[in-house]
């Protein structure tokens, strides 16, 4: 049980500190657009085939075992890693090697546990939303604001780590910066 709290509390923790899930992953795949491209499709997949296993994990778990419910996703989610690997492999053998990263990038990043929490509280909010079409629906659309975002930080990332900005704010710094001014910028046209 110690282990799952401090899980929970580490997950809490970037989600109050990051709010715009996955972050980190968009820093890194900023560099290069087919990086980009390909992490923000996988956390995609991720995102909506997740939020449906998570529909059936809320309405058939028992009330009284909701704890275990943080297990159970990260089990999903490690089951669909392994699964779309396996197919990454088979499809496509000679390529693994180089497209492999986005799966592992993708697979355990907070905007796919983030999602699948944020997805069950509004079901919990709002019975009406407590079907499989909704929790598809809401992880789809996740998964493309992570890739609205993630173009939205491309646009900046080599203005932001150019030779212009102060070394001491140059790259994660300034990025930081960025997207908390375009969060507010969006949280206000919400």
């Amino acid at each position: 049980m110690f282990l799952i709290s401090e899980f929970v509390v580490l997950l809490t923790t970037n989600l109050i500190l990051t709010k715009a899930l996955g972050t980190s992953t968009l820093f890194i795949a900023a560099g290069n657009r087919k990086n980009l491209l390909w992490t923000a499709i996988t956390i995609t997949i991720f995102t909506t085939v997740g939020s449906a296993a998570a529909y059936l994990i809320n309405n058939l778990l028992p009330g009284n075992f909701t704890d275990l419910r943080l297990l159970l996703y990260v089990i999903v989610i490690g089951v669909l890693y392994v699964v779309l690997l396996s197919i990454l492999y088979f499809a496509d053998e000679k390529n693994f090697g180089t497209t492999r990263k986005y799966i592992h990038v993708s697979a355990f990043n907070c905007a796919v546990m983030g999602t699948l929490f944020t997805i069950s509280e509004y079901a919990e909010t709002r019975p009406s939303l407590n079907n499989i079409l909704s929790f598809v629906i809401r992880g789809a659309e996740a998964g493309t604001g992570f890739i609205l975002s993630a173009f939205i930080l491309m646009a900046a990332f080599k203005t932001l780590s150019s030779k212009e900005v102060p070394l001491s704010f140059r790259g994660f710094p300034a990025m930081l910066v960025y997207l908390g001014i375009i969060s507010m910028a969006m949280y206000a046209l919400v």
